[in-house]
């Protein structure tokens, strides 16, 4: 991982100023962490280089986990469910007292923004590494929140934040501001419980599948209805206090690339950000978090209107975000030591005058999910994990390792990776190449799609807004394209190559006999509904293929999964990994996934038809939207899925006649359950 302070800590060490009063408090010896993953492991790493222990909790699910193995000590918690494992607030607490551990740092999710968790540990003589509870309450409730906000003087957008909850009410008071708008969960976060909603007709619905999910993720359905911007800018400030009256802020962070309001990619700082902006935001923050009584790290959001300029208070993040890397690049600060110096009592590390911005850095969250299936989760075993080398330039934080699991219990998130660069221009070029380098086999992830978003035209102009997703939808997910002649030469060579070094080949035993002095070869492979057939002739110089059309001469060795190549004079390394019936080749930058065809594979009949439609993934049936014997056109809705705390719904793939459901409401089912019998015309 990457080794902090980041790349600019010399410039602020070279730019002395008066520093902020010390305080002679002791600091912790031991702390408990009460969440799990790249998070845990994140805190861990500052904590030992602060010479401090770290206590792990883990569920059933994650009991080889990379944070558990990093951790001096780790207890169990409970079964692979959260709700029985690490949202078991008094079990926690329990295990920090056997322990001895003097705080509790929560991460983010789970209880972190949970009042109580914050009350309880402080109850108990035990150190929140966060909040106190009360600011936490204040901030829980998004329209009681932006009520603060209004009394200090930041700006809102218009909407209705109040407690009459009442459908028919909601929706006049829609009616009344004018569409769009955007419905969104009063406890929520993370995109969860949010719809935005273009006419009046569609309201109802949209209220109703935003409450479920609200109720499914925070437990309160309550929701709020603010006029939605169509161009906005979603803004962040980080904010810093201390329990002695300090607060500051360390500049903005843009992460208005988003996709069903979760953000994908997020940069600091924010490109083409006027000076007097960003000091005003900054001002506008430090206000909201001294009206609550804040104390530790906390993000004020921000939502800003592209064409006027104005921002407008969106909500405030009482933990430490997702994105906190991206600052800690540019300023040069550890933030995860700027909080457990701050919980411990001590005065913030610098003041306002001593923080200043040095280059420019992005974060790119690599996730297990499929861009070409509507971003559905992904699970499985991460069979080949390389991500690439590490930097001052480079930084890549993850909880997962080779042979580690995605599972369907927690957030798919596999790293996040984080590029820093003396300006926007560097910090993409970095971005790019790192991505490139990242190989992740046995799970489908988004890879791909993040690199199409940093060569977007708008995006690398710094041309951004929430909407860029979306606006730039088929370019960013094209209808996948063929392999190229070259891609399927290195294919066939690293298959041919294996089966002669004993792979599961039946060819094999035959790698050595020739006949005239050559030994022609056929081997096919599939992508989607096409066959890929390549036909390698070998003779003592080397391999004549042909592929896709043409004749390629290469020469090759294969030693584990390098593939080293001279393909028509252009020498070459590639890595390709075989993982049951998928070959996965990465060169020249790109990655490419073909299924195998063994000719001597045995075919069964007798397969369901395209009519028995099967759950993406695991989860629990919300609602059945059609009724069996019903005749439903093509890409109406059949059925709701809640998965990892989201609601994906399984439309019609033709018109037709339901003729079953497998399951009712409130069941859960697996990866690859039939759902629904559905006879197309």
């Amino acid at each position: 991982m990457h080794a902090y302070p980041t790349p600019c800590a010399s410039r602020v060490a070279a730019n002395p100023a008066p520093a902020a009063p010390e305080v002679n408090r002791p600091m912790f010896s031991k702390i408990l962490i009460a969440n799990r993953g790249e998070i845990a492991c994140r805190v861990i790493k500052t904590a030992r280089a602060m010479g401090i222990r770290t206590v792990a909790v883990y569920s059933d699910a994650d009991a080889g986990a990379r944070f558990v193995k990093l951790a001096d000590e780790a207890w169990r918690l409970g079964p692979a469910p959260a709700a029985e494992s690490y949202l078991k607030a008094e079990l926690i607490l329990d295990i920090a007292r056997q322990s001895g551990a003097q705080a509790v740092h929560p991460g983010y999710g789970f209880l972190s923004e949970n009042e109580n968790f914050a009350a309880a540990c402080e109850a108990a003589g035990i150190a929140f590494i966060g909040p106190p509870a009360s600011a936490i309450a204040a901030m829980g409730s998004k329209s009681a929140a932006k009520a603060l906000m209004e009394k200090a003087g930041v700006p809102l957008v218009p909407g209705y934040h109040g407690d009459e909850q009442a459908p028919a009410f909601l929706q006049a008071q829609a009616d009344a501001m004018g569409y769009p708008v955007l419905i969104k969960a009063s406890a929520g976060g993370g995109g969860k419980g949010m719809r935005i909603v273009e006419k009046s007709a569609d309201f109802e619905a949209a209220l109703a599948s935003c409450q479920r999910e609200a109720r499914a993720s925070f437990g309160d359905d309550k929701v709020l209805v603010e006029k939605y911007l169509t161009r906005p800018r979603h803004v962040e400030i980080q904010v810093f206090a201390d329990s002695l009256g300090g607060c500051v802020y360390l500049f903005e962070r843009d992460c208005s690339v988003q996709r069903r309001h979760q953000k994908v990619l997020e940069e600091a700082p924010a490109p083409h950000l006027p000076a007097d902006t960003r000091r005003a935001m900054g001002e506008a923050a430090v206000a909201a978090a001294r009206a609550v009584g804040y104390v530790g790290a906390g993000t004020v959001e921000f939502i800003m209107d592209v064409d006027s300029g104005q921002f407008y208070f969106m909500e405030m993040n009482t933990r430490l975000q997702v994105e906190h890397p991206v600052t800690e690049m540019i300023t040069g600060q550890d933030l995860v030591a700027w909080q457990l110096k701050v919980a411990s009592g001590q005065a913030l590390p610098l003041a306002q005058n001593q923080l200043q911005i040095h280059g420019h850095s992005i974060e790119a969250r690599i996730y297990a999910e499929d861009p070409d299936k509507g971003f559905l989760p992904a699970t499985g075993t991460l069979v080949h994990l390389v991500p690439p080398p590490e930097s001052d330039s480079v930084r890549v934080d993850t909880g997962v390792l080779q042979g580690d699991s995605i599972s369907p219990f927690y957030d798919p998130m596999i790293a996040k990776l984080i590029v820093w660069g003396e300006n926007r221009e560097a910090a993409l070029q970095q971005l790019d190449a790192a991505l490139a380098a990242y190989q992740v086999v046995g799970v489908t992830t988004n890879i791909r799609f993040l690199r199409r978003i940093a060569a977007n035209v708008d995006f690398a102009s710094g041309n951004v807004d929430t909407g860029l997703i979306a606006r730039h939808h088929d370019s960013l997910l094209p209808v996948p394209a063929a392999p190229s002649a070259a891609q399927l030469a290195l294919l066939a060579l690293a298959e041919v190559l294996a089966s002669q070094a004993g792979g599961d080949d039946a060819f094999a035993t035959l790698a050595g006999w020739r006949l005239n002095g050559s030994h022609d070869r056929s081997v096919s492979f599939e992508l989607g509904d096409t066959r890929h057939s390549v036909t390698l002739q070998h003779s003592s110089n080397g391999y004549r293929i042909n592929a896709a059309g043409s004749t390629l001469q290469a020469q090759a060795s294969l030693h584990g999964h390098t593939l080293r190549v001279t393909l028509d004079g252009k020498q070459l390394a590639a890595t390709v990994v075989r993982h049951a019936r998928q070959r996965v080749l990465f060169a020249d930058g790109e990655r490419v996934a073909v299924d195998y065809v063994d000719p001597y594979a045995f075919t069964e009949g007798g397969v369901h038809g395209e009519t028995h439609l099967k759950a993406p993934m695991p989860g629990r049936v919300v609602a059945l939207v059609a009724e069996a014997g019903a005749r439903i056109a093509k890409g109406e809705p059949l059925l709701i899925l809640e998965a990892m705390k989201m609601e994906h719904t399984i439309n019609a793939p033709a018109d037709g006649v339901v003729k079953a459901f497998y399951f009712a409401a409130g069941e859960q089912v697996g990866d690859g359950d039939e759902l629904v019998d559905f006879e197309a015309d």
